[in-house]
C-alpha cells in the first residue's frame, strides 16, 4: 500500500485553511472555525481516506502573522541556499519566540510535507504581508499550489490575486470555495495538484476517480431518501367519522394533526439528507425553509401557495377545496386529489387484489371519511427537496450559517415532477407503506415499496441532471449522474 501524499495547508490567519480541510475530508467537527484571528495555534493532521486507506494526509497549520518581519530576518541569516537559511531560523531562538507560529508552518512544510496548499482569501486586498508570505514559502523548495478561496464572494479580488501569483512564478493555481464549492471542484483540485507532484500522479488519479464515484453514490442515496419520504406522505391515510368530520373544530383538529404528520416526514427526510452529505443534524434549518415551517397549515398546505405551485408545476388552478387534503375519497365529493387517489386504489386492486378498494367502499358505507394528501402537495414537497439536495451538493462543511432556500424558488421542472408523482402513485393504495415517524428500527419495507422507491429515485436523478444542466449552474461543471 502506498504511503499517503503529505500536504501542508498553509496561509495567512483566517484565510480558510481549516474550512478547506473540513470540506475536503467531509468532517464538520475537525479543528475550530471562527472569525477570530489565530484560531488554529498548532499543526494538526487529518486524512482523506480512499476505500478505507489513507490516501492524502493534510496538516492544518497556524496562520502566518508577521511575514514581513520574518522575511527580513531570514535575509540576514547566513546560508548558501534559501532552504538552509530556513533551517538556520528553525534551529535558532527566534523560532521559539517572536516567530513561533511561523516556525510551526515552515517546520511542517520542510519536514513533513510533499507539497503545500497555500490558501488565499481572495476577498482580501493584495498587501505586502501576503507577498512576503508567498516568498517565504518558496524558500522551502517544496511545490506550492495556491488555492483561491471564497471566489464566489461578491467582493472577491480573484483576478488581482491571479496576477500576483503569476508574478511570483506560481502558475499552477486552483479555485475552491470552502463554504460553497462548485460541483466537481474537489476532483479538479487534486488534478491540479498532480501537475506539481509528478511522482504522485497515479495516486492522485485514484483519488479523483474515487471522489467522482462518491458524488454519484451520494446523489443516488439522497434521491432514495427523498423518494422514500415522498412515498411516506403519499401513503398517508387518516380516518375520521362522518360525525366528527361534520364538526368544524373536530375537523380542523384532525386536519392539523395530518399536517403535523406530513411535517414530521419532511423533517426526517431533511435529517436523513444531512446525514447522507455528512452534515450535522440542524445544519439545514427546516423551520425556516419555505413551505417547511413549523406551522405547515400556513405554508405547505396554504391554498394560495398550492394554487401558485400548481400553476408553476402545470396542474392548472384546480387543487381541492382549500384544506389541502382530500375528503370523502370513496365515492362522492371527488376533488382532483380524490379522483387521483381512487384511481390509485383501483390500480392497486387490479394488481394486488380488491382489498384496498373494498376497504374504501366499506369505510364509505360505515360513515368513515378518509383524508389523504393531494398531488399538489407532493409536487411542491418534491420540488423543495430536489432543490435542497442540489444545495447540499454545493455546500462546504465549514459553512457557519443555517442552510435556507430562497423563498418562492422553483426548479421549473413541472413536467418531470408530475412524472415523479405518477411514479409514486402506487403508494396511494398501500397505507402500510407509510413508515412510522418516530423510530424506524426493526421495520422492514415490502419489496413493492422498495421497487417504487427505486423507480422514483431514478426519476429524481434524471431531474437533478436536468436541473444542474441549466445555464445557472454552468460554472459548476456538474458531473453526470
Amino acid at each position: 500500500m502506498s504511503e499517503p501524499i503529505r500536504i501542508a495547508v498553509v496561509g495567512h490567519t483566517n484565510a480558510g485553511k481549516t474550512s478547506l480541510l473540513r470540506t475536503l475530508t467531509r468532517q464538520v467537527d475537525f479543528g475550530e472555525v471562527s472569525d477570530r484571528p489565530g484560531t488554529t495555534r498548532h499543526a494538526e493532521a487529518i486524512d482523506l481516506k480512499v476505500n478505507g486507506a489513507s490516501a492524502v494526509r493534510f496538516t492544518d497549520t497556524p496562520g502566518l502573522e508577521d511575514s514581513v518581519a520574518l522575511l527580513e530576518y531570514l535575509g540576514r541569516l547566513s546560508g548558501e541556499s534559501r532552504p538552509e537559511r530556513v533551517r538556520a531560523f528553525l534551529a535558532g531562538p527566534e523560532s521559539r519566540e517572536a516567530f513561533e507560529q511561523e516556525a510551526k508552518v515552515l517546520r511542517t512544510l520542510l519536514e513533513q510535507a510533499d507539497a503545500a496548499m497555500l490558501v488565499i482569501d481572495t476577498r482580501e486586498p493584495v498587501l505586502p504581508k501576503y507577498r512576503a508570505e508567498i516568498e517565504i514559502l518558496t524558500w522551502c523548495a517544496k511545490p506550492v499550489m495556491p488555492v483561491l478561496n471564497f471566489v464566489r464572494a461578491p467582493n472577491s479580488r480573484r483576478e488581482q490575486w491571479r496576477q500576483v501569483l503569476l508574478e511570483s512564478n506560481l502558475h499552477a493555481q486552483a479555485e475552491f470555495d470552502a463554504v460553497a464549492p462548485f460541483i466537481g471542484a474537489e476532483q479538479r483540485l487534486y488534478g491540479d495538484l498532480a501537475t506539481l507532484l509528478h511522482g504522485k500522479r497515479q495516486q492522485l488519479a485514484e483519488v479523483v476517480e474515487y471522489l467522482a464515484l462518491e458524488v454519484v453514490d451520494r446523489r443516488r442515496a439522497a434521491c432514495r431518501v427523498v423518494a422514500s419520504g415522498l412515498i411516506d406522505v403519499a401513503a398517508m391515510r387518516r380516518h375520521i367519522s362522518a360525525e366528527d368530520f361534520a364538526m368544524e373544530l373536530r375537523r380542523a383538529e384532525f386536519v392539523r394533526a395530518l399536517h403535523d404528520d406530513v411535517g414530521a416526514h419532511a423533517r426526517r427526510t431533511v435529517d436523513d439528507l444531512l446525514q447522507v452529505f455528512a452534515f450535522r443534524r440542524g445544519d439545514a434549518e427546516v423551520a425556516r425553509l419555505p413551505q417547511m415551517a413549523e406551522r405547515w397549515e400556513d405554508d405547505l398546505f396554504n391554498p394560495e401557495i398550492l394554487r401558485e405551485a400548481s400553476k408553476r408545476l402545470g396542474l392548472g388552478a384546480m387543487i381541492g377545496a382549500g384544506i389541502g387534503v382530500v375528503a370523502d375519497v370513496a365515492l362522492a365529493g371527488l376533488s382532483l386529489g380524490a379522483a387521483t387517489t381512487l384511481g390509485a386504489a383501483i390500480g392497486g386492486a387490479l394488481s394486488g387484489g380488491w382489498k384496498p378498494l373494498w376497504r374504501k367502499l366499506e369505510n364509505r358505507f360505515s360513515g368513515v371519511q378518509e383524508l389523504t394528501v393531494e398531488d399538489a402537495v407532493l409536487l411542491l414537497l418534491a420540488d423543495r427537496m430536489l432543490q435542497l439536495v442540489v444545495a447540499l451538493e454545493q455546500r462546504g462543511h465549514a459553512a457557519m450559517d443555517k442552510l435556507r432556500l430562497a423563498p418562492g424558488q422553483s426548479s421549473g421542472l413541472g413536467a418531470g415532477l408530475r412524472e415523479l408523482v405518477r411514479a409514486i402513485r402506487p403508494a396511494r393504495g398501500h397505507p402500510e407503506w407509510e413508515r412510522a415517524t418516530e423510530n424506524m428500527a426493526g421495520q422492514r419495507a415490502s419489496d413493492n415499496r422498495q421497487e417504487t422507491v427505486e423507480e422514483a429515485a431514478r426519476r429524481l436523478e434524471q431531474l437533478m441532471s436536468t436541473y444542474l444542466s441549466d445555464e445557472k449552474f454552468s460554472d459548476s461543471r456538474a458531473l453526470p449522474a
